[in-house]
């Protein structure tokens, strides 16, 4: 296979880039994931009142399971106009649009004030909030792989990759500060709207980078040599479905276990075990921080020993991992569930790592958008979107924690087996044709 030629960016745009692609991704993601920390404290009391606990925490979940639906749905809309117009257009669109549902979340009156209409207004916005963040990741992890060059598209996509437990950090800070500085009726009064409000002053801050961005050059190229394709999202699904399938599969497990994690441990272990809430946060900090260096790790070693490698080293482990998870939190003992939280995060994070550029290098640059911004969508439905209702519901059907360690078990081992079937990428060069990658080629070991 021909390989491009390593192009060396100027310096200041390799800046712009790395810090674009992880600060934009670090908004959008504070931004959706401190969704899912109200889901786990404040949202089940503020607009479903009178349920159970637990039919409470599953109308949460059920709102914060409603942005993934949404998410396809921007992935196709955004992916279509950014292998169309281009990929920086879109990602201004996305972060906007984030950012006015994120806001209006937090301007939203609560059940007791408006009654039913709040919890329906709450569904509109998490629908947008999903459809901005759908289109969101395709091209972030786009701005950064089609800049990179060949021997660092693993490096420069991890940047994206990075900013999804970064913004967890600082969603979880926000929530812990607000919490500790008011009293409980403060807090569940007001005071969980404030995370929502500060938003608006993230959002300004990831504009004044993005807007700055050039666009990739190699959507340039194919936009100069007229290689645009006019319905991409028709296009990729009728040559690239396998492809789409495949990638979406092999990331059901890494985030199935991350919202695991950071949305339904929480829930789980102050409600049902109990532990203090303020605890549980800072060992989910200590997780994401643990998350965050890994993923990076994980995502420069892709550049060097090859996507498919990390990623199935990665993925077994994390399958041995989800069989004593949820034992090590039952203990209610501090040091292993701590233990439970960090390893757990080491390992989806390592998984996560070379994901952003292994997805790009599937895809033909006319289709690429949108055939990453699927396949990442469709996992994110079949992993993270029901991942913590339907634990809520195993643990309310049997009252015990083995039923949900068999359900992320069989999410490992459908991971697992699509990165056994996908192609090696790493070397692809990326104005090719995408049509040697159809099959996994064996007896060809990952040489540098």
């Amino acid at each position: 296979m021909s390989s491009s030629p390593v192009v060396r960016q100027p310096r200041t745009t390799v800046s712009r880039i790395v810090v674009a692609s992880f600060l934009g991704s670090t908004v959008e993601w504070f931004d959706f994931f401190a969704y899912a920390v109200a889901s786990a404290l404040v949202f089940p009391t503020l607009f479903f009142p009178g349920l159970s606990p637990v039919a409470a925490t599953l109308a949460a979940f059920a709102t914060f399971g409603v942005g993934f639906l949404s998410r396809p749905l921007g992935g196709v809309l955004m992916g279509h106009f950014g292998d169309r117009v281009g990929r920086k257009s879109m990602l201004v669109i996305s972060l906007v649009g984030v950012g006015v549902a994120t806001a209006g979340i937090g301007l939203l009156p609560t059940y007791q004030q408006i009654g039913v209409l709040a919890p329906t207004l709450l569904v509109v916005l998490r629908l947008l909030q999903g459809l901005a963040v759908g289109g969101e990741w395709g091209g972030a992890v786009l701005v950064a792989v089609e800049h990179a060059p060949t021997g660092r598209r693993g490096r420069y996509g991890g940047f994206v990759q990075m900013g999804i437990p970064a913004g967890v950090i600082l969603a979880n800070i926000a929530f812990l500060t607000t919490g500790n500085a008011l009293s409980a009726a403060s807090f569940q009064a007001w005071g969980w709207r404030i995370p929502f409000l500060l938003s608006a002053v993230l959002v300004a801050i990831g504009l004044i980078v993005r807007v700055s961005l050039t666009e990739t050059p190699q959507f340039r190229a194919a936009l100069a040599a007229s290689r645009l394709t006019r319905l991409p999202i028709v296009e990729v699904l009728r040559t690239d479905w396998h492809r789409v399938l495949l990638a979406a599969g092999t990331f059901v497990a890494p985030n199935a276990m991350s919202y695991i994690v950071i949305t339904y441990s929480l829930s789980y272990a102050t409600a049902f075990l109990p532990l203090s809430r303020t605890m549980i946060i800072w060992m989910i900090l200590a997780a994401a921080v643990v998350w965050l260096v890994v993923t990076g790790y994980a995502a420069a070693i892709s550049d060097r020993w090859g996507r498919r490698r990390v990623l199935l080293g990665s993925l077994a482990a994390l399958t041995l991992w989800s069989l004593v998870y949820f034992t090590l939190l039952d203990t209610r003992a501090t040091p292993l569930v701590l233990l439970a939280f960090v390893v757990f995060a080491a390992l989806f994070g390592a998984a996560n790592g070379p994901q952003a550029a292994l997805f790009a290098e599937l895809f033909d640059t006319q289709v690429r958008y949108s055939g990453i911004s699927l396949a990442y969508q469709l996992g994110s439905i079949l992993g993270g979107g029901i991942a913590p209702f339907l634990a809520t519901a195993l643990y309310g059907i049997n009252l015990t924690s083995l039923p949900i360690t068999a359900y992320l078990t069989l999410t490992c081992l459908l991971s697992f087996g699509c990165a056994l079937v996908i192609s090696e990428t790493g070397r692809r060069d990326l104005a090719a044709p995408s049509g040697a990658l159809d099959v996994r080629r064996e007896g060809q070991p990952w040489v540098r």
